[in-house]
């Protein structure tokens, strides 16, 4: 699971640095590194809801028309590496 959660922050860094991609999608990038983080709660929340806190934020950006075809592609690696994280406690 570490490993799932590495991989997504570092593919989220990447689309925060990229110049290329629109402002609001960056920001969004690092709201969702910040959640998948946990930097942004008192608590430690387990890693399940950190995870879907982080995809609520990237669901809503991947359907912007605004968003560079790499970046889109991206995010939805992103899904599907934090969906894997949530469903894992599920079974």
């Amino acid at each position: 699971m570490e490993d799932k959660i590495e991989n997504s922050k570092m593919l989220l860094q990447q689309i925060s640095s990229d110049h290329s991609v629109p402002k609001n999608i960056r920001r969004a990038a690092k709201e969702a590194f910040v959640a998948i983080s946990g930097k942004n709660t008192q608590d430690d929340d387990p890693p399940e809801v950190r995870a879907n806190l982080a995809i609520s934020i990237l669901d809503e950006i991947s359907q912007d028309p605004n968003c560079p075809l790499f970046a889109r592609t991206t995010i939805w690696n992103v899904l599907s590496l934090l969906e894997t994280i949530t469903s894992e406690n599920l079974e």
